[in-house]
């Protein structure tokens, strides 16, 4: 079993940063695929980053790639991820997911555990 649980989210302007941790319990963790998904308010729940127990192979969605950069520090049990230069459609709820298979995957449904989310909003 796996418990993951977010923080670091809170409100900032547009072009600032924000740096989301996902704390992972658990021995598995550091064999574990991880990602981070977001649902914007009556949005579906979309696809951000994700990184294979290794660190590589690692995925980006095209809407924050050059922006946002996954890392994770296995000694820590934490998963990361950097945002920089957000944008007001970046608000939404993130998610950190852990996927028993190793390799990173962009498909929501091969992830086993979910955070329960932190709340991040942009302002213009």
């Amino acid at each position: 079993q796996v418990q993951l649980v977010e923080s670091g989210g809170g409100l900032v302007q547009a072009g600032g940063s924000l740096r989301l941790s996902c704390a992972a319990s658990g021995r598995t963790f550091s064999t574990y695929a991880m990602g981070w998904f977001r649902q914007a308010r009556g949005k579906e729940r979309e696809f951000v980053a994700a990184s294979s127990w290794r660190g590589d192979p690692i995925y980006y969605a095209d809407s924050v790639k050059g922006r946002f950069a996954i890392s994770r520090n296995s000694a820590k049990n934490t998963l990361y991820l950097q945002m920089n230069s957000l944008k007001p459609e970046d608000t939404a709820v993130y998610y950190c997911a852990a996927a028993k298979g190793s390799v990173a995957t962009r498909q929501e449904y091969e992830y086993d555990y979910w955070g329960q989310g932190t709340q991040v909003t942009v302002s213009s």
